[in-house]
């Protein structure tokens, strides 16, 4: 009788603890602190605990530091708090834009942000992708603060001493010569005003044109009568403070409101980039009572319905929780622009009916980023298209980087490739043959003065970039390094430009186009030197630099010559010829990773572990993939190796982790690696399909069991170690034979 007792009692635990595991909803196993830690900007993810929705407009967060170009709002390093900020930063790279920060307070209200700061520690903060909350002290008081969110709205309820007068400090505008606005309205309790800084200054060099109607707008609502109120201006360290003011205009303006003691104050924050008017709609829409909780909830249903696109094994929390948390970080760009059929452009600078997207960190994004949106977020893929065709039609030229608006930020017209890409693979729902015209424009029409300027990267603004040094390219079959920056890095990325362009003219049926092009593809050969064996800096007059590391105006991007030595994704068969053959290939490749010159915190070089496929070396792809998936990636604050950059690190992840990626974008075929976990189930959507379940299965995985022996879609056995876009699109299961052994099975 005892041991039946005790067997069920057993039992009991047992299916207890299966019935809380199961409760677990992906956005539970999110960890927003991935990221967030490291000691310099290129050393660490720069990812932000954000509270928003899925591509929210505008992301919230507690502050810990003032943000600008290479510095963000939040480091987890940091002890204290300086407020709670409505953001628009994308990267730690870019600038913010519109912003509106706020900070309760106890007592006289302080405004510098070393005198409004409050002590935290992480033990007394949690975050979530839908809620965050934080208990601050400051010398004897404390105050806790929670958040939550909509697409362009957040929610805020601060808990105050209940016997000491609270405040709570408004920052309009931070930077000089940005105007903001500030009108307060004690009888509605409201708050309304505008920021026009846009960060668009490194040094007091402007980085891209002028938007002289840009604002952010806001309006604050309180759910507590002030007690008092006013405005500030700041000079530089002093702040002008005017009681009972109600409004100010200038650059470094704020304000205040205080209040009764009081136990709780709510505060609703609203953005527009149309008008304060279009703010209290947005309101009105996504936040019209007071119901917090309820917020949270929608929130929280919100990322579980995109999260839970791909469901994976419960076998490994860490693994789950990198995982789910490298989806929300993919599900943050581009962000929502639009504004209920209406939106403003930074590229026109006017208010434009339709849909619009923003903060497009196309370098880093096409590789991985969009690739992956066409699995867990198909209803955006199509919009995100033609909002990149809008900015062409608005501004006169696809963007590389907007933030908000055009910059020269990094190289190559890679809107080219998201664009084919989504072609080539049934999302349809957009203007091509606008697109095209785009596309055809920046291959074939240099900028202005691209003869006389050098491009020189970060260089003050004086006109669009587009694909700089493009004169010598159509004249040279190159870029040449005494005339454009960066000239091995621009040839290699505008031959694969270029082959995306093709892959849209053929299937437009543009066929003198398409051959254009994509004998223009193989352009990555013109800097290929038999003498060195790398990709080398080449001279107008044809000769190669005496050395391949030469650094006159530095001939590469963000890296060395290894960097880009197997850049030419567009063509891995030619190039493996060009070099001298799969042996010469396959030694080329053995010492990039053996010797450490591979660099997984970058992005050029995240499809190389994938090239072991195309020489019949597929197991050393699955090796490698193995050791980035548990070395580069952790479930601590420093758990990402490199800037996530607007998700790109991120979507590695998850495509690398489901067991495949999108080597070449702007084609239909996914390199084949190992899954990480046993089973997966991807819920996808895609064009004129409907809805279905494609599972992915590795019975076997195990870590004695880490090679794949073969590999079947719907029973079939691949001969290749590749798979087509259409097999997706098709069929439902695909299933990796794992075995302890290596196999080299696959014959390309």
């Amino acid at each position: 009788m005892t041991i039946t007792k005790y067997i069920c009692g057993f039992l009991l635990i047992l299916s207890l603890g299966f019935i809380a595991q199961a409760q677990q909803s992906p956005v539970d196993y999110v960890n927003p602190y991935i990221g967030t830690s490291g000691h310099h900007v290129t050393e660490y993810g720069g990812t932000v605990p954000v509270v928003t929705r899925p591509f929210g407009m505008t992301q919230w967060t507690a502050m810990t530091r003032e943000n600008k170009i290479s510095k963000s709002a939040y480091h987890y390093d940091d002890k204290k708090i300086i407020g709670f900020i409505g953001s628009h930063q994308p990267a730690v790279w870019m600038g913010d834009y519109g912003y509106i920060s706020i900070m309760p307070q106890v007592g006289e209200p302080q405004f510098s942000a070393a005198n409004r700061s409050m002590i935290f520690s992480h033990e007394d903060e949690e975050t979530h992708p839908h809620y965050y909350n934080v208990t601050m002290n400051n010398l004897n008081d404390t105050i806790k603060a929670e958040m939550t969110s909509s697409v362009r709205c957040g929610m805020f309820k601060f808990n105050f001493p209940e016997d000491k007068e609270a405040s709570i400090s408004i920052e309009a505008s931070r930077t000089k010569n940005y105007n903001g606005y500030l009108k307060i309205i004690p009888e509605k309790r409201q708050i309304i005003g505008y920021n026009s800084d846009h960060h668009n200054e490194i040094s007091g060099k402007k980085m891209g044109p002028d938007l002289k109607n840009f604002k952010g707008y806001f309006v604050i609502q309180f759910d507590t009568d002030f007690k008092s109120y006013g405005t500030y201006q700041r000079q530089d360290d002093n702040y002008d403070v005017v009681k009972y003011s109600k409004e100010n205009q200038g650059d470094q303006v704020g304000g205040y409101v205080t209040f009764q003691a009081c136990k709780q104050v709510m505060v609703k924050i609203s953005t527009s980039f149309i008008s304060i008017k279009q703010a209290l709609d947005n309101l009105n829409k996504e936040a019209p009572d007071w119901d917090f909780k309820g917020l949270i909830e929608t929130g929280k249903q919100k990322w579980n319905e995109q999260l839970s696109t791909i469901m994976v094994d419960n076998s490994n929390d860490d693994n789950k929780t990198i995982f789910y948390t490298a989806m929300y970080h993919s599900l943050l760009y581009p962000r929502i622009f639009s504004e209920y059929g209406c939106y403003y452009s930074a590229f026109d600078d006017k208010i434009h009916t339709g849909v619009a997207y923003n903060d497009y960190s196309l370098w880093d994004t096409f590789r991985a980023l969009h690739p992956l949106l066409m699995f867990i977020a198909p209803e955006h893929v199509s919009p995100m298209m033609q909002s990149l065709v809008n900015m062409y039609k608005e501004g006169g030229w696809l963007p590389k980087w907007p933030n908000p608006t055009y910059s020269n930020i990094m190289i190559g017209s890679h809107a080219d490739a998201i664009l084919a890409d989504a072609y080539v693979k049934g999302f349809r729902d957009f203007d091509a043959q606008t697109a095209y015209e785009a596309m055809y424009k920046n291959a074939m029409t240099p900028p202005d003065g691209d003869e006389d300027k050098t491009w020189r990267d970060r260089a003050p603004w004086s006109s669009y970039e587009g694909r700089a040094g493009l004169t010598w390219y159509k004249q040279l079959g190159y870029v040449p390094v005494d005339k454009t920056s960066e000239s091995v890095s621009r040839t290699l990325e505008f031959a694969y430009d270029d082959f995306c362009v093709a892959q849209m003219a053929k299937a437009l049926e543009k066929r003198e186009d398409y051959e254009l092009f994509l004998s223009r593809s193989k352009n990555y050969k013109n800097v290929f030197n038999p003498e060195s064996g790398f990709m080398h800096p080449r001279r107008s007059d044809g000769t190669f630099t005496e050395k391949v590391s030469d650094r006159t105006n530095r001939p590469f991007t963000e890296g060395s010559y290894w960097t880009y030595f197997f850049c030419a994704m567009q063509d891995i068969d030619g190039l493996v010829r060009t070099i001298g053959g799969k042996d010469i290939f396959l030694q080329k490749l053995n010492e990039n990773f053996e010797k450490g010159h591979y660099r997984h915190d970058n992005e050029p070089g995240h499809h190389y572990p994938y090239l072991y496929n195309y020489i019949g070396q597929n197991h050393k792809t699955q090796e490698l993939i193995d050791e980035i998936l548990k070395t580069k990636y952790q479930n601590s604050p420093v758990g990402l190796c490199g800037n996530d950059d607007c998700g790109q690190m991120s979507a590695w992840y998850i495509l690398s982790a489901m067991g495949f990626y999108s080597v070449t974008p702007g084609s239909d075929v996914y390199a084949l690696g190992k899954p990480l976990f046993k089973h997966i189930e991807l819920k996808t959507n895609f064009p004129g399909k409907g809805e279905k379940v494609f599972t992915i299965k590795a019975p076997k995985l195990s870590a004695k069991n880490r090679y794949v022996k073969s590999v079947s879609i719907d029973g079939r056995k691949l001969e290749k170690p590749f798979l087509k876009h259409s097999d997706f699109v098709n069929a439902k299961v695909l299933e990796f034979e794992m075995d302890s052994i290596p196999h080299k099975v696959y014959v390309r």
